[in-house]
């Protein structure tokens, strides 16, 4: 894969502060497979954006009695912050209120798409709240699917991912005043589907499609695929550009998947030719079927790869049924972003919801404190009281050496399947940097009996060369999952950090190098 690879991450709605399921669902694991790609010395763009024009924002700003503006602002510098801070890193996080040129590149790519016809006018029923005088429509509007009978909101349910236009929702509500709606006529703009039938079907099966997401697709042709509306009349969000739909807004799953054509490929002139989008389940929709009709439309033709995880629920183990802290900023302050990164991969849901208990992260981080920390406690001491703290002039060797050495090559071979895009699984990309560990653990402990005897001095530095060509393959091997972590151990070894993953970062520093071993924890504090 030599051409430049796409990543994509769902815009997080600016309606709030990061949580533990968002760092739980796309941006972790896309962030693992940014940094691994990039370590490998492949070209990446790994982008997002957050969802400011989101109806959640303005719902949010109505019952706060603020501006929409102000909630999107605050919340925007928060959710980047909170990024940053978990260490996921993007090439661009678009600001959709004041990117150069963001405006009007949606607006542009709108109004192409009506010229050719792939958007068109439609007159349908919309719920209306009296009492507020509004169109209801996404977040706006609450009800039961109209398709599997849960509650969700207008436009698509987070359920069953599958999209409604919103007069199909079944007792639809006002979400502001809680008052039954009323079904009006209302002409909005739709994007008709069904003209894309064939070639949303070739671009199906040239795709990597989780099951979960074939499914709905399946599903969708089988039942007729649908008009989506794309734009409503309301006061918040991007107006449809020209005179004839004035007062309406393009709708933000629209704005949403131009964010991401936006952030790769402004241009048209430099359309990657793979991409991997990461979303939680409940926006399939938006990635799987209207990003590829939106990429189709141009003529331009890719070949899409997903990672969808599932609902992460939030347990309640705090003292008297309390429900502990779940806010991304919380948890990083108290516990570090390499211990929740580790966890939320190693309990990533993917095949179903998963829970998230607090005691469970405070386990996660004893155990890096019980097993890696305490390895590498070790081994710099071993290292400052055999060597005066320098790197042994030894090749490296001891008991089981040669045996743990091959069974090293074959792990950074798993490794990197885990990590590679068409079998990413970060859940066993942190197995495997766990039995890294216990078997550099195991060997020191079991050559460690020997240094006492009469050849003692001789088995040492063997031993101890051997355990840091380890570490120094742990400094590149677990940098994807925890950066911090990962660079701190190059710095002590004085290695350069972002090494490839692969057998030839089983190497240990130079024999002299001085050491330099932090003064706390290696990983997490």
């Amino acid at each position: 894969m030599s051409s430049r690879l796409w990543i994509t991450a769902t815009p997080p709605a600016s309606h709030g502060e990061l949580h533990i399921g968002h760092l739980a669902g796309p941006y972790v694991a896309a962030d693992v497979l940014s940094r691994y790609l990039r370590a490998d010395g492949r070209p990446v763009l790994f982008v997002t954006g957050t969802s400011d024009h989101n109806s959640s924002v303005e719902l949010r700003a109505l019952r706060d009695g603020r501006k929409p503006q102000e909630v999107a602002e605050g919340y925007r510098q928060a959710i980047c912050a909170d990024l940053l801070r978990a260490g996921v890193e993007f090439d661009l996080i678009t600001d959709p209120r004041s990117s150069a040129g963001y405006r009007r590149w949606v607006q542009d790519l709108f109004s192409r798409l009506r010229a050719d016809g792939v958007i068109a006018a439609r007159t349908r029923l919309m719920p209306y709240c009296e009492p507020c005088g509004r169109w209801l429509y996404g977040a706006h509007a609450t009800g039961e699917c109209p398709h599997c009978g849960q509650p969700c909101r207008a436009g698509v349910c987070h359920a069953c991912a599958r999209p409604n236009d919103s007069g199909e929702l079944l007792s639809p509500c006002c979400s502001l005043c809680g008052t039954a709606a009323v079904l009006r006529r209302c002409r909005r703009l739709y994007l008709p589907l069904e003209p894309f039938r064939d070639r949303l079907a070739d671009h199906w099966r040239g795709s990597d499609l989780p099951p979960r997401v074939a499914a709905l697709c399946e599903g969708l042709a089988e039942d007729g695929l649908p008009d989506i509306a794309v734009c409503h009349p309301a006061e918040w969000g991007l107006p449809v550009p020209g005179d004839d739909f004035e007062g309406h807004r393009i709708d933000v799953c629209f704005e949403d998947v131009a964010m991401h054509l936006y952030g790769c490929w402004p241009d048209h002139r430099a359309a990657p030719e793979e991409t991997v989008h990461f979303c939680g389940a409940g926006h399939v929709f938006c990635q799987a079927v209207l990003l590829p009709v939106l990429v189709l439309a141009q003529g331009v033709k890719l070949r899409h790869s997903f990672r969808v995880n599932e609902t992460l629920r939030f347990g309640e183990d705090g003292p008297a049924g309390r429900r502990p802290a779940l806010w991304a900023l919380d948890l990083l302050t108290e516990f570090g972003s390499d211990t929740l990164r580790r966890h939320v991969l190693q309990c990533r849901p993917t095949d179903g919801a998963a829970p998230f208990r607090h005691s469970d992260l405070e386990c996660t981080r004893q155990w890096l404190d019980s097993t890696w920390n305490d390895w590498l406690g070790r081994l710099f001491a071993a290292v400052r009281e055999e060597s005066a703290g320098l790197v042994p002039d030894a090749a490296p060797g001891g008991a089981g050496w040669d045996i743990l050495h091959d069974r090293l090559i074959r792990t950074a071979g798993e490794l990197r399947e885990a990590y590679d895009p068409r079998s990413f699984d970060p859940r066993r990309a942190v197995a495997l940097l766990d039995e890294v560990v216990r078997s550099a653990d195991d060997f020191g402990h079991a050559n460690g009996y020997r240094w006492h005897g009469p050849a003692g001095p001789d088995r040492r530095e063997p031993a101890i060369a051997a355990q840091l060509r380890v570490a120094g393959a742990l400094a590149a091997w677990a940098r994807p999952v925890m950066p911090e972590g990962a660079d701190r151990l190059a710095s002590a070894l004085g290695l350069p950090a972002g090494r490839a993953v692969g057998p030839e970062a089983l190497t240990a520093p130079a024999a002299g190098t001085r050491l330099s071993p932090p003064s706390g924890p290696v990983f997490g504090f």
